[in-house]
C-alpha cells in the first residue's frame, strides 16, 4: 500500500545518502593514518573534494540527454570500491591519493545522481519526501563514518579501509531491490502534504530510456509512453541550461555557496585553534570528563558539528515544514555571524583568559548553531529546487530533463564553497595561531 511504498522510498534514499557520503567521512577521519607525518593533511581534504566538484560541474552542465540511473549507479559503486581498495592495498602516497580521487569523483557523481533521481517522483510531495530522507542520510554519514573508523582503525589501514570498501555495494542492491519505481506512485492514494497545494504538479509519464529499444531499470518493463510523448532526440542545449540556471543563482546557489564557505572555513581554519587548558575536575567536573588533553577539543567540536548537521538535515524527514523560499538566505547570514564571533574568540578571547568554562560553553553553542545552519541550508535549498517546475508548454521528456538539470546544477554551489574554504582556511589557521601566540596563548603550537 501507499504507506509501505513511502517507507521503502524514504529508507532507500536515506541509505543512498548514508552510503554515498560515509566513505568521504571515513577517509577524512583516517587522514592521520593515510599519509606520512611530514605530509600536510590538507592534501587528503583537497583530493577528497576537488574530484567531487569536477563531477558536479561536468555531468549536469556538459552531458546531454536522458540519465540512465541504473547504469550510472553501478559504475559509481564500482569506481568507489576500486578507489577504496587502492587506498587499502598500497602504501605509496601517490597511489593512495589516486584511490581517494576515484572515490571522491564517484561520490560527487553519486550525490548528483540521487538528487536528480528524486525529481522522477511525482507528485511534488513524494519528490520532497525523497530529498528529505536523502539529506538525512547524508547527515547521518558524518556520525556513522566517524564511529566506523573509530572502531576499524585498530585493524590498521589495510584491513580497516579494505572492509569499508564493501559499503558501496549497498547502493545498487538498494536501487534494484528496495527502491519503488516512480510509476508505482501514479495510482497510489497519497494525500497532498506540505507545500504541494501551492505547486502545480506536472504528471509523471513513464518513458523508455535505453537506446530506443529497452526500458530503463527504474520503470516497469510494461510501462509504455503515451503516443507522441517520446522524444528520443530531446537534449537541453547550452543556451537552455543558462536560461534555467540564471534564476537559480541568486535564489538558491548564492545562499548555499555562502553557507558552505563559512561553514568549512570554521571547521578547517578556526576550529583547530579553539583550544583551552585541560579542565580540572575540581573547577569543571563535566568538562573534565570530556576533555583529557588539548588534542580532545577539535574532535569534540567536530562531534558537536556532525550531530547538529544530522539533526537539521533531518528536519523535513521528521515532518517539520520547509523554510519559506524568502528565508533561504537566513542560514548564511547567521553562519557569517558565527564565523566572525568564533574568529574573534580565537584571536582575542572574548571572555578573557581566566574564564575557560564560559569560553568553552560559548564555543560549544556556536558550533552547534553552525551545524544547524549548514544542515538547514542543504535540506531546504534542495527541497525547494526539487519542487521547481518545468517551463510551461514543454513536452514530458523535456520537462523531466529540466527538473533533473536544475537540481543537479545547484550542486556546483556547495562544492565551490567547500573548495574555496579549503584554500581560505590555511592562512586563517596560521593567522589565528599567530594572534594567540602574540597574547601569550601557545596551545596551537603544541598540537
Amino acid at each position: 500500500d501507499a504507506r509501505k511504498m513511502l517507507f521503502r522510498l524514504g529508507l532507500s534514499f536515506f541509505l543512498f545518502g548514508l552510503i554515498n557520503n560515509v566513505l568521504y567521512v571515513i577517509i577524512l577521519s583516517a587522514a592521520l593514518d593515510l599519509v606520512p607525518p611530514s605530509t600536510p593533511k590538507g592534501i587528503i581534504a583537497f583530493c577528497n573534494i576537488t574530484p567531487s566538484l569536477i563531477a558536479k560541474f561536468g555531468w549536469p552542465y556538459i552531458l546531454k540527454g536522458r540519465i540512465r540511473y541504473g547504469r550510472r549507479l553501478v559504475v559509481c559503486s564500482a569506481m568507489t570500491v576500486s578507489g577504496v581498495i587502492v587506498v587499502a592495498a598500497f602504501e605509496s602516497l601517490y597511489m593512495r591519493l589516486l584511490g581517494i580521487t576515484f572515490a571522491s569523483f564517484s561520490s560527487g557523481l553519486g550525490e548528483l545522481t540521487f538528487l536528480q533521481l528524486s525529481t522522477r517522483y511525482r507528485p511534488p510531495s513524494i519528490a520532497g519526501h525523497s530529498v528529505g530522507y536523502f539529506a538525512s542520510g547524508t547527515g547521518a554519514a558524518g556520525l556513522v563514518g566517524a564511529l566506523l573508523w573509530w572502531e576499524l582503525r585498530a585493524l590498521g589501514v589495510r584491513t580497516g579501509v579494505g572492509l569499508s570498501s564493501m559499503l558501496p555495494l549497498v547502493i545498487p542492491a538498494t536501487y534494484f531491490l528496495l527502491l519503488p519505481r516512480p510509476a508505482a506512485f501514479n495510482e497510489a492514494d497519497i494525500p497532498s502534504v506540505g507545500d504541494e497545494a501551492a505547486v502545480p504538479a506536472v504528471p509523471y509519464i513513464a518513458l523508455p530510456t535505453g537506446d530506443g529499444e529497452e526500458a530503463e531499470a527504474d520503470e516497469p518493463l510494461h510501462a509504455l509512453p503515451e503516443a507522441g510523448d517520446t522524444k528520443n532526440g530531446v537534449a537541453l542545449s547550452a543556451g537552455d541550461k543558462w536560461r534555467l540556471v540564471k534564476p537559480l543563482l541568486p535564489k538558491y546557489m548564492l545562499p548555499l555557496f555562502c553557507v558552505y564557505l563559512f561553514e568549512y572555513t570554521i571547521n578547517q581554519g578556526i576550529a583547530p585553534t579553539l583550544i583551552y587548558p585541560v579542565p580540572s575536575p575540581d573547577e569543571h567536573w563535566l568538562m573534565s570528563k570530556i576533555i583529557h588533553s588539548i588534542r580532545d577539543y577539535y574532535p569534540l567540536w567536530q562531534l558537536v558539528y556532525q550531530t547538529t548537521v544530522f539533526l537539521s538535515r533531518s528536519t523535513i524527514s521528521l515532518g517539520l515544514p520547509a523554510l519559506p523560499a524568502r528565508l533561504l538566505p537566513l542560514p548564511a547570514l547567521v553562519q557569517a555571524a558565527v564565523l566572525g564571533t568564533l574568529a574573534l574568540e580565537s584571536a582575542a578571547g572574548i571572555l578573557g583568559g581566566a574564564r575557560e568554562g564560559a569560553s568553552f560553553a560559548l564555543v560549544f553553542a556556536l558550533i552547534a548553531v553552525e551545524g544547524i545552519c549548514g544542515g538547514l541550508a542543504y535540506v531546504n535549498v534542495y527541497h525547494r529546487v526539487n519542487q521547481e517546475q518545468a517551463s510551461l508548454g514543454v513536452d514530458a521528456e523535456r520537462a523531466k530533463q529540466e527538473r533533473e538539470f536544475k537540481i543537479g546544477a545547484v550542486g556546483l554551489a556547495d562544492g565551490t564553497g567547500i573548495l574555496l574554504a579549503s584554500l581560505v582556511s590555511m592562512p586563517t589557521e596560521v593567522g589565528l595561531c599567530r594572534a594567540q601566540v602574540a597574547r601569550g596563548k601557545t596551545f596551537c603550537q603544541s598540537l
